[in-house]
């Protein structure tokens, strides 16, 4: 199973999600395109914060020195990220791929990270309470369903009823979990999550 976990917009707990998928299922992890913070990336985050020895963290396919959106990252480097770069590792286990911001976050003038997932990925969208949140939350939603993607939904953040109820009412997704606001996240929250989300993960 290859899950691609993308989020609503930037900063709303998608490497922490990534986190409790990799260790509820003991799976492989890989971020295609890491920009900016190379020595404390999302890799190196994903293997300080899980405790299984089977998963693998796959090298990124482009290491870029600026936090900034893909392309841009890319055009200060004196590169041009190209999609036939981009090629998923090979693995006999699950393979989790955690994007860069957004769906449509742009990887150079044509393309954006979108067109990262394949047509055999299962997406998981993280989804963080705030204002706009829910237009931001459908549209994306949205987006996947129309390419026929089985899609998954994590909220993040301290429970919000009526945002929930209206996104998953007005949606076909699957409901995986919340992760609430916690003092910090280390190995043993995430194994904590991992054990609650696990077997929404293994039958979705």
């Amino acid at each position: 199973m290859k899950l691609f976990v993308t989020g609503i917009s930037t900063e709303v707990g998608k490497t922490v999600a990534s986190a409790i998928v990799v260790e509820a299922l003991e799976a492989d992890y890989w971020k295609p395109v890491q920009a900016g913070d190379l020595e404390h990336s999302d890799s190196h985050k994903i293997k300080e914060l899980i405790s299984n020895k089977k998963t693998k963290i796959h090298k990124n396919s482009y290491d870029l020195h600026t936090p900034m959106s893909p392309h841009a990252a890319a055009a200060i480097d004196g590169i041009t990220i190209k999609l036939e770069h981009i090629q998923p590792p090979i693995t006999d286990n699950h393979l989790v791929i955690e994007g860069a911001g957004g769906l449509l976050v742009p990887l150079n003038n044509t393309d954006t990270i979108l067109d990262l997932i394949q047509p055999d990925y299962k997406v998981i969208v993280v989804s963080r309470h705030y204002l706009g949140s829910i237009n931001h939350t459908l549209l994306t939603l949205e987006r996947l369903l129309v390419k026929k993607f089985k899609v998954g939904i994590i909220f993040s953040g301290d429970e919000h009823p009526s945002t929930e109820s209206i996104i998953l009412g007005k949606t076909d997704v699957v409901f995986l979990g919340r992760i609430n606001e916690e003092p910090q996240f280390d190995r043993k929250t995430i194994s904590h999550y991992a054990a609650k989300f696990r077997p929404a993960l293994e039958s979705f």
